[in-house]
C-alpha cells in the first residue's frame, strides 16, 4: 500500500513553525514504514508571486538569483532534521512550468477559466485577495500609520483594478458540500472542518487566477496569453502533482507516483486554498482529492504571536544546535498543537528532555541494561523457557496489559492524525515502568536463589517495555531509537511494528555495541545549558 504525504513551505526566512510542519509530516511517514507500507513524501519552496518578487527587489537581488539562495536554508533544514523525504520541488523548476500550464489549459478547455475584469483588495504578504467585508481600517501602534488590512490574517491590503482571469469557483459549491459530507475527516482537526464547510455554505465567488504581467511577473505566465501570469496560489498547489508525474501518469495506474496524497499537512493559516480552492480545482479535472488534510495550529512566543517585525520569531536552526535534533522533534510532536496554538519556550524543552527523555526513557535504559547484578539475556531466554504470565490483578498482570494494549492505543492515534497524543500514550508506558521498576525493586533480589524467578520475570517485563516502547518511537527519534535497540540488542530486522507485540521476541537481550560506563554511551546526556 502506498502513502503519500505532502508538505510545501512558502520561500522565506525559516521559522519553527516551518520545522514542526516539517517534523509532523516525517513521523506520519515514518510510522507508515514501520507498518510495513511505502510511503513518499514530498516537500519544498514555492516560490512564485510578488511577495517574493518584492523581497528580491528590497535585497537588492535578481529575483531568480533570490530564489536559488533561499530555497537552501529549507533544504539544509529538512536535512539537518533528518527529515525523510522523498522528493524537495521549487516550483521555479521547468518540470512544474510544464504541469502548471497543462493543467490550466485543460481548465480552460472544460470551460472553467474566462477572462473578466476583477476590482478587489490584495494582500501581497497572503497572495489573496479579499472582499471589502474581510478588510477594515487599521492603525499601526508604532508608527501611527493607517491602513487597510486584511480581518483574518491582519496583513496590509492594497486596491487592484485589472482584467484577469477568473476561474469558475462557484459552479463547485454543491460537489465541495457533498464531499465534506461524505468525508467529514477530510480537513483535521474537526473545528476546522466545521469552519471550512459553513465558509462554503455561505457562499462562494469566481476566483482570480492571474495577475497581469506588468503587476507580477515572477511566475508562470498563462500558456495562452504572455500578458498574464498565472496566480501564485494555483501554481503553488500544483506542486503535489508535480512530483506524482502529472500529467504523464500511466492510464489505470495513476496513483503508481503517490497521487492522491493520503495525507497532506499544512498550517490552519492557509486552510481555505488546501480545503476550498485545491479540491475545486482538481473537481474541474476529474483528478482524485487528497484524501485527508491536517491543518495544524501556530506556536507562539510568550503567549504572543510570532512575528518578524515584532523580534520574535525563533530560528530553528539555532534550536537544533542548543538542544539537538532528536530532543527538538521529540518536544516539538510532544507540545505541538493540532487544533490550539502551543507556546514556545526554553525551558518547556528542557522540563521535557529532563522529564520524559533523561529521566524517562534514558533512566530506564540505563536502569536495565546497566542492570546491577542481572542479565537482559538471561532474563528472555527464562522466560522464553517458562512462558508463565503473570497473575491476573498482580501488578505484573496489569503492566502486561498496558503493554499489550499500546499498540493498538497508538495506532488509533495516528489513524486520527494525532502523532502528539500518541507520543504521550508511549511516554506513560515508560513511566509507568519506571514506577513498576520502583516498585519491585529487583536490584534487592540479585543473590537470592528463592526470588530468582521472579527477579527475571521482573527484568524480563521492563525490558520487553523497553523494547516495545523503542519500536513505537522510532518514528520521532530514529537515530536514539537505533542505538537504544542496539543497547537492548534487538535485532535490526526485529524493529517492525509486528514486532510490538509483547513476547513476541526472545532472541534479544545481548548489546549490539558497547555499552560505555558514566556519561559515555548514555542515551540522553545532559544538556550543555538548562536556561
Amino acid at each position: 500500500m502506498l502513502r503519500a504525504l505532502s508538505s510545501t513551505l512558502m520561500l522565506a526566512t525559516p521559522h519553527i513553525g516551518h520545522l514542526y510542519t516539517l517534523i509532523l509530516t516525517d513521523v506520519l511517514k515514518r510510522w507508515q514504514v514501520l507498518q510495513g507500507r511505502k510511503a513518499i513524501l514530498c516537500t519544498g519552496t514555492d516560490e512564485h508571486g510578488m511577495k517574493i518578487e518584492r523581497a528580491a527587489s528590497k535585497a537588492g537581488q535578481d529575483v531568480r538569483a533570490f530564489c536559488d539562495q533561499n530555497y537552501k536554508s529549507f533544504e539544509v533544514l529538512a536535512q539537518r532534521a533528518n527529515i525523510d523525504n522523498d522528493h524537495f520541488i521549487r516550483t521555479s523548476e521547468p518540470d512544474h512550468r510544464f504541469a502548471v500550464q497543462h493543467f490550466w489549459l485543460m481548465l480552460k478547455e472544460r470551460g472553467y477559466i474566462y477572462a473578466s475584469k476583477h476590482e478587489g483588495w490584495y494582500a501581497v504578504s497572503d497572495e489573496t485577495f479579499y472582499p471589502a467585508s474581510a478588510v477594515q481600517l487599521t492603525l499601526d501602534p508604532s508608527t501611527g500609520r493607517k491602513f487597510m488590512a486584511s480581518i483574518e490574517t491582519g496583513k496590509e491590503v492594497e486596491w487592484t483594478s485589472e482584467n484577469n482571469y477568473h476561474f469558475r469557483l462557484s459552479a463547485f459549491k454543491e460537489r465541495l458540500l457533498e464531499h465534506y459530507e461524505s468525508n467529514p475527516n477530510f480537513v483535521v482537526p474537526t473545528a476546522r472542518m466545521n469552519d471550512v464547510v459553513q465558509a462554503v455554505k455561505s457562499g462562494l465567488e469566481d476566483l482570480s487566477v492571474s495577475r497581469p504581467v506588468e503587476r507580477l511577473s515572477w511566475g508562470i505566465p498563462v500558456p495562452d496569453d504572455e500578458t498574464q501570469t498565472i496566480y501564485v496560489w494555483l501554481d503553488a498547489l500544483i506542486n503535489y502533482l508535480t512530483k506524482a508525474d502529472y500529467p504523464f501518469q500511466i492510464p489505470g495506474k495513476e496513483d503508481a507516483a503517490g497521487w492522491p496524497a493520503d495525507c497532506q499537512v499544512i498550517g490552519k493559516d492557509i486552510v481555505r486554498f488546501h480545503c476550498i480552492y485545491w479540491p475545486a480545482f482538481l473537481m474541474a479535472l476529474d483528478i482524485p482529492l487528497p484524501r485527508q488534510v491536517l491543518t495544524h495550529a501556530h506556536w507562539t512566543l510568550g503567549h504572543q504571536k510570532m512575528s518578524k517585525s515584532i523580534g520574535n520569531v525563533v530560528n530553528p536552526f539555532f534550536a537544533l544546535d542548543r538542544f539537538g535534533v532528536e530532543a527538538m522533534r521529540y518536544y516539538l510532536i510532544h507540545d505541538g498543537g493540532i487544533r490550539d496554538d502551543a507556546d514556545y519556550d526554553n525551558s518547556y524543552i528542557i522540563e521535557r528532555y529532563k522529564k520524559g527523555l533523561q529521566g524517562g526513557l534514558g533512566n530506564l535504559a540505563s536502569r536495565i541494561v546497566r542492570g546491577k547484578g542481572w542479565n537482559v539475556k538471561n532474563s528472555v531466554v527464562e522466560q522464553a523457557v517458562a512462558g508463565k504470565p503473570p497473575a491476573e490483578g498482580s501488578l505484573a498482570g496489569s503492566h502486561r496489559i498496558l503493554l499489550m494494549n499500546l499498540p493498538e492505543r497508538v495506532t488509533a492515534k495516528f489513524e486520527a492524525l494525532d502523532s502528539g497524543a500518541a507520543l504521550k500514550d508511549i511516554m506513560n508506558a515508560v513511566y509507568a515502568t519506571n514506577r513498576y521498576m520502583q516498585h519491585t525493586q529487583p536490584w534487592d533480589l540479585v543473590g537470592d536463589p528463592h526470588e530468582s524467578e521472579n527477579l527475571n520475570s521482573v527484568v524480563y517485563l521492563c525490558a520487553e517495555s523497553l523494547r516495545i516502547c523503542g519500536i513505537l518511537l522510532q518514528p520521532y527519534m530514529p537515530e536514539t531509537m537505533s542505538k537504544l535497540l542496539d543497547m537492548l540488542g534487538v535485532a535490526p530486522e526485529a524493529r517492525k511494528y509486528e514486532n510490538t507485540l509483547l513476547g513476541s521476541d526472545f532472541s534479544y537481550g545481548k548489546p549490539l555495541i558497547e555499552l560505555g560506563r558514566g556519561t559515555q554511551g548514555v542515551l540522553f546526556p545532559p544538556l550543555r545549558s538548562n536556561s
